[in-house]
């Protein structure tokens, strides 16, 4: 420590303080300004503004007052962004916007849109546009897949993504508008966020056209089917049938019906994910049940009840098609393949008997054994349980998936978020199928149609 007498005795100290008494003050006032300086200008992110070399002071010891002194300009440079440091940002925008996390966004979107926290509805859309959302210049036409009575099926390319798509263009009519089917469908997939069900990335809205734009699949069942001779691993039946049910359990426990279940509408990427497409004749079930048209469902997956005209259903007409989806994949051939309303019941009777039994008799089971023989007991235990002429008694979707067919692939399995594959799940892929035919191509006729 500082000897005070010692300091008292110096004659610098003694000459500094002749002067004035209030000198000393000024003085550390002046030490404590000088200290402030030397540390500012070590550091590298910091800008001064212009310090005097010989600061004036007031009598009573302060620094005086002055333009110069009294604010001096500090200044934080601003931090460059790294690309680590965008990278985060950009997640967090795709994640805040419910975007595609491989998404490309345009140079200067960030720095505009980056650092908001909250987005109205008219914002949002506005930043979408500039995205590039809802704009056919976004998306490249590459083939042509198939074309229907009201849409044609393209296989594109995103430029927001590089990622494969499907464009399904719609023609506009002058003095019809878009078809219903076509509304119904926007208008369900834009609430449906689900591992098992297609995903509606855009809508682009012309003057002639109405195109959506969905996340591409290489095949669908039908084409799978075919490409293996009809043949499949009962492993892969097994996992097929169960993302069937998963898509349809979300799809009904919003009420949802689909209305259309057929090989062709389900589709499958080169992981093995099956989804649930084609979503035109789906309808969003009121309460209490309500008269729909029965003019729905191919004939082939179509149920009894709605073959002989009822318009009153809910949840449980997909259910007698996915039953019939479950033989077709087991024996690599369609259970009822009638091509008349009357020869499908006849079909459909002489397989499961007369229309007034509630449930298949037990020679019913030896039926179904006989023309599906790689079913074992419980598979046939569940295959009944669709084909149920009463629609209130035929299972849901809910409840199948907890039959002991499909305990093989494990508890975690049913432990899923809405959004993860069933493939998440260690352990679950797909088996090699008995018959693959070299060269089989890839065939998207019926995408989306």
């Amino acid at each position: 420590m500082m000897d005070l007498k010692a300091l008292h005795k110096s004659s610098t100290f003694n000459s500094f303080t002749a002067g004035s008494t209030h000198k000393i003050g000024a003085w550390f006032a002046f030490l404590n300004v000088r200290s402030k300086k030397s540390s500012i200008k070590a550091s590298k992110s910091i800008t001064l503004g212009a310090v005097p070399e010989n600061p004036k002071f007031e009598s009573d010891g302060e620094v005086e007052e002055s333009s110069e002194l009294s604010a001096p300009v500090v200044q934080l440079r601003p931090k460059s962004r790294h690309r680590k440091d965008l990278s985060l940002l950009q997640h967090d925008m795709n994640k805040r916007r419910s975007l595609p996390a491989d998404l490309h966004l345009p140079q200067g979107y960030i720095g505009k849109y980056g650092e908001e926290q909250t987005l109205t509805r008219a914002s949002r859309r506005q930043s979408m546009s500039e995205i590039g959302f809802g704009r056919m210049e976004t998306y490249t036409k590459l083939d042509k897949l198939g074309q229907g009575t009201y849409a044609t099926v393209f296989k594109g390319k995103s430029r927001l993504t590089d990622n494969l798509v499907a464009l399904k263009e719609i023609r506009l009519e002058h003095e019809e508008g878009a078809p219903c089917t076509a509304i119904r469908e926007v208008s369900l997939l834009k609430e449906l966020r689900h591992a098992n069900i297609v995903t509606l990335h855009d809508l682009v809205h012309t003057e002639k056209s109405l195109t959506l734009v969905f996340e591409y699949l290489e095949k669908d069942l039908k084409q799978y089917m075919d490409d293996r001779n009809n043949i499949l691993s009962m492993n892969n039946v097994k996992i097929f049938l169960f993302q069937l049910l998963r898509g349809l359990a979300y799809c009904h426990s919003r009420r949802i019906l689909h209305r259309d279940l057929k090989p062709q509408n389900l589709l499958i990427n080169e992981k093995g994910e099956l989804k649930l497409a084609d979503f035109g004749l789906a309808r969003a079930k009121s309460v209490p049940t309500k008269t729909y048209s029965n003019e729905v469902v191919t004939l082939w997956y179509r149920p009894p009840d709605v073959l002989m005209g009822s318009t009153e259903y809910s949840t449980q007409i997909d259910m007698w098609g996915v039953g019939c989806i479950f033989f077709e994949m087991a024996s690599g051939r369609p259970l009822f393949p009638g091509s008349t309303v009357e020869e499908e019941l006849n079909l459909i009777t002489r397989i499961l008997g007369p229309l007034n039994s509630p449930f298949p008799s037990e020679s019913v089971h030896e039926t179904l054994i006989s023309r599906a023989p790689r079913l074992q007991q419980d598979g046939i235990c569940l295959l009944k349980s669709f084909l149920v002429y009463e629609a209130k008694d035929r299972v849901s979707a809910s409840d199948a998936m907890k039959f002991s067919y499909f305990n093989s692939l494990g508890p975690e399995v049913h432990k899923l978020a809405d959004t993860a594959s069933i493939f998440s799940v260690p352990g679950i892929q797909l088996s090699p199928d008995p018959c693959i035919p070299k060269n089989s191509k890839s065939r998207r006729q019926s995408l989306l149609l």
